[in-house]
């Protein structure tokens, strides 16, 4: 699972010109499974999504793929960790570690 972290690099009027394709991106990111949160950090300075997969090269191009990164108004922070501990709604995605 990933923990990807998003800090604004330019100003937010910049930012929120790009929201309508970085909404659609996310959905996109959804529909295929791999997102399963996101939001704004507050005080809105970025934004955090988690991820789910075991492929962190797969999840660095996903995130290049945002429109955010493609206009160069944010910059990602990519934390890999292994969800041993998950509440029953998110039991599916329960991992183990590795031997």
């Amino acid at each position: 699972m990933f923990v990807l972290e998003l800090t604004y690099t330019a100003p937010v009027e910049r930012v929120d010109a790009l929201l309508r394709d970085h909404v659609a991106w996310l959905d996109a990111q959804y529909a295929a499974g791999v997102f399963i949160a996101s939001g704004r950090k507050d005080p809105r300075d970025g934004g955090v999504i988690l991820a789910v997969g075991d492929d962190r090269a797969r999840i660095e191009k996903i995130a290049a793929a945002d429109p955010f990164v493609v206009h160069a108004v944010c910059a990602y922070r990519i934390t890999e960790f292994i969800a041993t501990k998950t509440s029953p709604e998110l039991a599916s995605y329960k991992q183990r570690l590795p031997r």
